[in-house]
């Protein structure tokens, strides 16, 4: 099976039919819960205050859902509007917006205690448009995370990158914008759960 990413832009692809393909594939909600869920235990937020987080490429708001159950308050960013148009219809509690990561998240300083993505950020290592370059698009993104987060935040970024080129690109971006950390990697022994946070 193709990566989609690799098919067309994500505001193309996840168009009215794929966006409700993909919020009632129970096994796409499954995984999607386990990532997040994973996402936030590496979050290592405070047991006992609810949080601000951003999700970011929340798409119909199966994430955003999961930080609920877990008490928290969430605003989501995604560049399909017909993934949030779902949100909408599934009445998410976190607040939607539609936007380009790639533009950079359009948040005042420090006003988040967390940050989520699952399977959004690969898609920024693609160039769609002739203006797209992945490596401005990319520290653009994560220097405006930086400056939107809270200086004890952490950012929980999941992905598939396509080879270890893409991965360097994505963790050089992320360092020069001023996060430090590293990547983990969940089920490396395995082709199909393997995941990169």
């Amino acid at each position: 099976m193709s990566r989609p990413e690799y098919l067309a832009p994500p505001e193309i692809f996840y168009n009215e039919e794929e966006a409700r393909k993909y919020t009632q594939n129970s096994r796409i909600i499954d995984i999607q819960v386990q990532m997040c869920e994973r996402a936030i235990e590496l979050l290592v937020l405070p047991e006992d205050q609810p949080c601000y987080l951003l999700d970011l490429g929340c798409g119909s708001g199966l994430s955003g859902s999961v930080l609920e159950e877990q008490g928290h308050h969430w605003v989501g960013v995604d560049i399909a509007q017909a993934m949030l148009d779902v949100a909408v219809e599934r009445e998410v509690e976190g607040d939607l917006l539609l936007g380009d990561m790639g533009h950079g998240c359009p948040f005042r300083a420090g006003c988040f205690d967390g940050a989520v993505s699952i399977s959004a950020l690969q898609w920024l290592c693609n160039a769609d448009k002739a203006s797209h370059k992945p490596i401005q698009r990319l520290y653009k993104f994560f220097s405006s995370l930086y400056a939107c987060l809270t200086r004890s935040a952490r950012a929980v970024l999941q992905f598939y990158p396509e080879n270890s080129d893409q991965m360097e690109l994505v963790t050089q971006q992320a360092m020069r914008a001023g996060f430090y950390g590293g990547v983990v990697v969940d089920y490396p022994n395995s082709t199909k759960a393997k995941s990169f946070s």
